[in-house]
């Protein structure tokens, strides 16, 4: 394959990958909960979707989550998990994002130098910045599972026959940017490994020469 090609091409899935994951950070549809109770009459939308850092009920009403500014002597021990939980996610899954900006400056010094050992490191770092990804994501659902068993616990069945719960677009990008993040590596170190033969092949024509 050609040395060039596949630099472009780890360059654009390592820039998709930044934006994918700003998209799902920034966004309000990791997890979505439908209502649809019948012969409901009341003003309010039932339904509600949240992200990272608030949640939508209904048509306008949202409220900020308040993973840093709780007071955690009134929650109970289950809810001061479910809060740390989230902290870690809100923490990682952003870290994440700014690590992606060195990673991309990094990608395209090492493309210019063409050195075997920039490249595999900034493919390293790649990978790298890909463990930090998908733990926030996999906490994420962790965190999201273990407040639906919460809420389980004191809605009764019969309303819970009405509630419709699933993961939204917000997550699925997120797991997108994460397997750009992984191509990104896998395609930097393809790079590396071209230019290291291609080393060798031009060592091997001057020694003939010679």
């Amino acid at each position: 394959m050609r040395y060039g090609l596949v630099v472009l091409t780890a360059g654009f899935t390592g820039l998709l990958s930044f934006s994918l994951l700003a998209v799902a950070i920034g966004t309000d549809y990791w997890y979505i909960i439908d209502v649809n109770k019948p012969n409901y009459t009341g003003p309010d939308d039932l339904s509600s979707h949240s992200g990272l850092w608030r949640i939508i009920e209904g048509a306008n009403r949202s409220s900020v989550i308040p993973s840093f500014t709780a007071n955690m002597s009134s929650l109970s021990e289950a809810e001061r998990h479910l809060l740390g939980l989230h902290k870690v996610v809100v923490i990682v899954l952003p870290l994440s994002l700014i690590l992606l900006v060195f990673g991309w400056i990094f990608g395209i010094v090492s493309s210019l130098a063409r050195s075997p050992n920039f490249l595999a490191g900034t493919a390293s770092y790649f990978l790298f910045c890909s463990v930090f990804t998908l733990t926030g994501v996999s906490i994420y659902i962790r965190y999201s599972n273990q407040a639906m068993e919460e809420f389980q616990r004191v809605v009764s069945p019969e309303n819970l026959a009405y509630v419709d719960v699933s993961f939204g677009w917000s997550l699925a990008t997120a797991w997108l940017s994460y397997s750009m993040e992984v191509a990104t590596g896998l395609l930097l170190m393809l790079a590396a490994r071209i230019t290291q033969m291609k080393g060798h092949y031009d060592s091997g024509v001057t020694i003939a020469i010679l």
